[in-house]
């Protein structure tokens, strides 16, 4: 789990079951350009042109519309807010959400998918 795994809008892809599933895993939406997932490489929200940096905060629209129905349907689903994890990257940086993140998913049964609750293997 690191830094290049935190999608434009939030995401944690090291938790994502397309990440951590054995056969054909995405790399990551930040690595769109090597999924084969049409939904990764036509991600709006990680294709925005109005976000002026690496993050969805970056944008003076954040958050938007798209952010917001993500963010509603993560929670709803799964948990987790998208909205929530760009507020502690703004607040405290990277390193340290990505090192709270570890702490969050990470045991030593595995790393805990957001999507199934199922624990898979450590990381790659």
């Amino acid at each position: 789990m690191n830094a290049d795994l935190i999608a434009p809008c939030g995401m944690n892809c090291a938790v994502c079951r397309a990440y951590l599933r054995p056969l054909g895993p995405c790399r990551g939406c930040r690595w769109a350009g090597l999924n084969r997932p049409k939904t990764r490489v036509n991600c709006r929200l990680r294709t925005c042109e109005k976000r002026g940096g690496r993050f969805c905060f970056d944008c003076p629209d954040f958050p938007c519309e798209r952010l917001k129905n993500l963010d509603r349907r993560y929670r709803t689903r799964y948990g987790m807010s998208e909205i929530k994890n760009l507020l502690a990257i703004q607040a405290g940086g990277i390193r340290r959400f990505v090192a709270e993140e570890k702490r969050k998913w990470i045991s030593a049964a595995g790393v805990l998918c957001v999507h199934d609750k199922k624990r898979y293997p450590r990381e790659k």
